[in-house]
């Protein structure tokens, strides 16, 4: 690991730390006993519904992604591609950031295509992330029986504004997408010589990163096919409300029967604290659900605590002992490809 890594994770893990603190500081009474009581009495079945629909989305995203090389690879199978998925999201769990271009990297050495092209659908692929989760946002927002009927209404306005944070975000990525997919080139000269200027030739690179997201764009080949990939981003992001379902479902307690539209809080403050990671601990995504579980939906400590922690392990670690099953299968070893990755990257 370089000290840019190391760094970045002392400074994540410090941030944590006063998180944690300041969240157990508010909790004085918290119950260490009930916790594990609550913790031992989850329905099991429900969990595994749960781990299964997690897995059902991993299969979604293999579907999305031979979508997008049908116009390069189109004998390509969905099978081919769920072992480098499954791989590519356990690298991520178990070695944070630094195991993001793992996915990509096995799909371009498996399709025999090159690092760069694979690299901008993964950009693209963020695109449709973000969409698809907005469409489901703002139908949550706007439907009368979802976000106004929380516990705490105030906290609606907060949703709302944020909503339409999101709609402007989805719409400013799409506009810089059609402009850079009718004058991608354009684009990349003006940026190289706009930053030409600054060191470690970063107008350059970011020239670079403009010419491949153009490459990414042009795996949507026309109405039907960006059709079919809003179809599955929805459908898949819908499939992972779900599976958080499951989990609320599995403790049996009426603070925790949230309708699926009321989920989607939870898979939103799950991806934002996601931005604070540490390899293989997690962290930051579930502290935002723990604190979102307690002060939204006004879930005691303890059973936000435990439901916060099995909320991670299953939408997000349950994928580790197929990946590292398959990486050994395959002779593969996750911290090299990290690092290869990030080298050709």
């Amino acid at each position: 690991m370089d000290k840019k890594r190391i760094l970045a994770s002392v400074v994540v893990f410090l941030i944590l730390a006063v998180l944690v603190y300041l969240q157990y500081r508010h909790w004085r009474t918290f119950d260490w006993g009930t916790f594990w009581s609550q913790t031992h009495r989850i329905k099991k079945i429900h969990v595994l519904h749960g781990i299964a629909l997690i897995y059902f989305a991993y299969g979604m995203r293999a579907v999305r992604w031979k979508i997008f090389l049908k116009p390069v690879r189109p004998k390509t199978t969905v099978a081919e591609l769920v072992s480098p998925t499954l791989v590519g999201f356990a690298g991520l769990a178990l070695l944070g950031r630094a195991g993001e271009f793992i996915r990509p990297y096995l799909i371009a050495r498996r399709t025999d295509l090159s690092f760069s092209s694979q690299l901008a659908v993964w950009g693209v692929e963020r695109i449709f992330d973000l969409g698809a989760f907005t469409i489901l946002m703002l139908l949550a927002i706007f439907l009368p029986s979802a976000l106004p009927s929380i516990p705490h209404p105030e906290y609606y306005l907060r949703f709302r504004e944020a909503g339409f944070v999101l709609i402007a975000l989805v719409a400013a990525t799409t506009l810089a997408a059609v402009v850079i997919k009718k004058f991608g080139e354009t684009v990349a000269c003006w940026l190289e010589r706009r930053f030409s200027h600054l060191a470690s030739n970063f107008g350059h690179k970011l020239g670079q990163r403009v010419r491949e997201f153009g490459m990414g764009l042009n795996t949507i080949h026309g109405p039907w096919s960006l059709l079919w990939l809003t179809l599955v981003s929805v459908g898949m992001w819908y499939v992972i409300a779900l599976a958080y379902q499951e989990v609320t479902m599995s403790y049996g307690m009426d603070a925790l029967k949230i309708p699926v539209s009321q989920l989607l809080i939870l898979v939103f403050s799950s991806m934002l604290g996601s931005m604070l990671q540490l390899p293989a601990v997690g962290g930051g995504s579930q502290i935002a659900v723990i604190a979102t579980l307690s002060n939204v939906f006004d879930v005691p400590p303890e059973m936000a605590a435990s439901c916060g922690i099995l909320l991670w392990l299953v939408t997000f670690a349950a994928v580790v002992p197929t990946g590292l099953l398959l990486a050994h299968h395959e002779r593969l070893s996750l911290r090299k490809l990290s690092v290869e990755s990030h080298q050709t990257e």
